[in-house]
């Protein structure tokens, strides 16, 4: 059984690709065939004929299997918006069926799959489904990234409360420093550390370069499932 996880975080702009490439190379490390998926992406460019997202091809590339754009990014759309209103926009309806296809085509091609969201927990798919219900199509152990910025801790114990109250399994929650320059952020960190109930999985450095705490712990993504 393919395993994986699924990357929510704090807001748009947190670092959920860096963090998910950081896993997804991590994870390659330890010998494992790991493929990135962007189910939903609003913010793309023509390229090749289609619309291609930077953070979706950035998962893609990050992976280093021959997949096929659409099935790393079945939903693309054009404008830097939320997915709900650009789905409107392009008289498209976002399917979950769809979504959870192409999850099946990843995993039959690799040992351990990295979902990147899009926005954050709460972020609407259609005037109904948000992000969390995929999460919960999927069953995946989910992973929060928190932006570490002015305003986290806020951003973060909602996150989690309401990703707990899901019902979702949670893995825990991975630092992403977006504002290097961020006032006390040591002190930040332990706040959340103390504040959170799940565990801290690593801090990640601006743009995900290198750990800036405790590296990243993969035990909990890797235990048998069941």
């Amino acid at each position: 059984m393919t395993r994986g996880v699924f990357v929510t975080g704090t807001d748009t702009g947190c670092g959920k690709t860096c963090v998910s490439i950081a896993l997804i190379r991590a994870l390659r490390e330890r010998g494992l065939r790991v493929a990135g998926f962007k189910p939903v992406a609003a913010g793309a460019a023509w390229r090749d004929g289609q619309l291609r997202n930077a953070d979706a091809a950035a998962l893609g590339a990050a992976s280093g299997l021959d997949l096929a754009y659409a099935t790393v990014n079945p939903y693309c759309f054009g404008p830097p918006i939320a997915p709900h209103l650009a789905a409107a926009e392009a008289g498209i309806r976002i399917d979950i069926d769809r979504i959870l296809a192409a999850f099946a085509a990843l995993a039959a091609r690799a040992d351990f799959v990295v979902v990147e969201g899009a926005g954050g927990w709460l972020v609407p798919l259609d005037g109904e489904a948000t992000m969390q219900d995929l999460a919960l199509a999927l069953q995946l152990p989910v992973i929060l990234v928190v932006g570490l910025r002015l305003g986290c801790l806020n951003h973060a114990l909602l996150s989690e409360r309401a990703i707990l109250a899901s019902g979702v399994g949670a893995a825990g929650w991975i630092g992403s420093v977006t504002d290097p320059g961020m006032a006390r952020m040591d002190q930040n960190i332990v706040t959340l550390k103390a504040k959170m109930s799940l565990p801290c999985l690593g801090v990640l450095s601006h743009q995900g370069a290198a750990p800036a705490d405790d590296g990243l712990v993969l035990d909990r993504l890797l235990e048998p499932a069941g």
